[in-house]
């Protein structure tokens, strides 16, 4: 299963209402099963550098499908995952990135926010992964 290209714009735009709703600027990545970017928003204003982040977070959350932020954790020093983040190209371990499930409960992408807290971007991209 994948991702569509109008379901990704579904999740944007739902993004987006959330993120004018706590009076925040973002970029907003929707990758496919396969980790690759089937959608992108960048919002007027939005921090340029977030940009690549959030791609990061979506990859990163397709990747090991899970919460980047519960990947943050496991890769603190001791921790099980210690140093994941130099795999892959580059990972982002802090919150933001959440991947996405079908109604049957099959993950078939990712969205990954960046451009705010990291409890904001979280709460961002959790809005965007329930969209559909």
């Amino acid at each position: 299963m994948n991702i569509t290209l109008a379901q990704a714009e579904k999740i944007i735009s739902v993004a987006k209402e959330k993120s004018i709703a706590i009076d925040t600027k973002m970029n907003i990545a929707i990758v496919d099963a396969g980790a690759n970017l089937v959608a992108f928003g960048r919002m007027d204003g939005a921090w340029l550098g977030s940009l690549d982040i959030s791609i990061k977070k979506a990859k990163t959350a397709r990747y090991f499908d899970m919460n980047t932020g519960i990947i943050g954790e496991l890769s603190q020093p001791g921790g099980a995952l210690y140093n994941i983040e130099h795999s892959n190209n580059g990972l982002i371990t802090f919150p933001g990135g959440v991947p996405i499930k079908n109604a049957a409960g099959e993950i078939i992408g990712a969205i990954g926010v960046s451009g705010s807290s990291v409890e904001n971007d979280h709460a961002v991209a959790e809005a965007g992964a329930s969209a559909i």
